[in-house]
């Protein structure tokens, strides 16, 4: 009887649970009503280089359901558009749920361009925001305009860059033309040396047919060259073509300072090819009451766009302090990094057992295949 009973029970508790209970996901949101930041109407001259952004900020949507709601910016050319499909959409800050969004100006520059905008034309953007829960995205019921001015430019941003003409170590002979070091998307930098009475231009490619492009004031603009009348020099270039933005600097000099002294000790002098030499120096470390000191990094003595005056760049160790190398220390040791002026930090050490009271060849190499570098060689 027990037994009859207790499979009852648990026939009447199963069929207490065969409940069926239905759930649906509420994908509901408001769209966003509010823009706050930028204001209507707002007149940008663009200015993409450095930290530059633009703060986007907007009244919260609400979602049914009263979970997170995602936000993108939405940009178009089309006054009055559904922004169905826009042009180019940017996630809110705090990966896209927070109500603003920080967007560079160079990333604006991309939308102008994408809008159609040329270079150093003015040209006008809507945006919106758009609200997004779960696949329901509500594009906002109030969109403002922007009126924007893009900076000088290039639509084709070449990815080599090389130096040719009769100022250059390689002559104007196409094919023996400097690669430039690419230090960013778009950017350039060389170091090396012109001479006075020639011409120079910089060129895509060291075969064919290349685009050329010259300097005017401080912008690159595309088929031209540069006569070069001041004196033969050392210089080095730095190219922006995503901003058609040049700069031309003199190496008046790149000497050995030493920590010891707080001052310069060592002249190196260019040997061609981007790279500075002294050769048979005789290097004496001075004594003080902790031993022998060793301590040393590089100043270069610069003019930048032909300034009323010179200025100062350090160069050193990565680490703010180190050992002296030995035989089997790594080549990353010996490259060069821009550091501060500081007395004793990021500095290299001379490795006294070979080279202290012995005639060195010190030699920098800042030759744009290679990181940027120097070596010590005793004799």
């Amino acid at each position: 009887m027990k037994r009859i009973v207790y499979i009852s029970v648990l026939l009447l508790v199963a069929g207490a649970c065969k409940k069926e209970y239905k759930y649906s996901l509420d994908q509901t949101t408001s769209p966003v009503s509010t823009l706050y930041a930028p204001q209507d109407s707002l007149f940008l001259q663009i200015t993409p280089g450095g930290s530059s952004v633009i703060e986007f900020e907007w009244a919260p949507a609400h979602a049914e359901d009263g979970s997170l709601v995602q936000y993108e910016v939405a940009f178009d050319t089309v006054k009055g558009g559904n922004f169905k499909n826009p042009l180019f959409t940017v996630s809110s800050d705090n990966t896209g749920v927070a109500t603003t969004a920080t967007i560079s100006q160079s990333t604006l520059n991309s939308i102008a361009k994408m809008a159609g905008i040329g270079s150093l034309d003015t040209g006008r953007l809507y945006w919106t925001v758009l609200s997004t829960k779960g696949l329901n995205t509500v594009p906002g019921t109030q969109t403002h305009m922007m009126t924007v001015v893009r900076p000088a430019g290039f639509d084709k941003i070449p990815t080599d860059i090389y130096l040719t003409g009769s100022a250059t170590e390689g002559g104007a002979d196409l094919s023996k033309a400097i690669h430039f070091k690419s230090t960013a998307a778009g950017v350039f930098e060389l170091y090396t040396s012109l001479t006075s009475g020639g011409s120079y231009q910089f060129v895509d490619a060291n075969t064919g047919t290349p685009t050329t492009y010259f300097i005017t004031g401080p912008n690159l603009k595309q088929s031209g060259s540069n006569s070069y009348t001041d004196t033969t020099a050392q210089v080095r270039f730095n190219l922006d073509f995503n901003n058609a933005l040049a700069t031309v600097t003199v190496i008046r000099s790149i000497d050995v300072w030493y920590g010891d002294f707080d001052d310069v000790k060592y002249h190196l002098t260019y040997n061609g090819n981007s790279t500075w030499i002294d050769k048979n120096q005789l290097i004496v470390e001075p004594t003080e009451s902790w031993g022998a000191e060793e301590r040393y990094k590089f100043r270069f003595t610069v003019n930048a766009g032909g300034g009323a005056s010179d200025s100062y760049e350090w160069y050193g160790s990565s680490n703010g302090d180190n050992s002296e190398p030995t035989a089997t220390t790594a080549p990353s040791y010996f490259y060069l990094f821009p550091v501060t002026s500081d007395q004793w930090n990021n500095e290299y050490k001379f490795e006294t057992s070979t080279e202290d009271n012995k005639q060195n060849d010190i030699e920098v190499f800042l030759q744009p295949d290679a990181p940027y570098t120097h070596t010590v060689t005793p004799h």
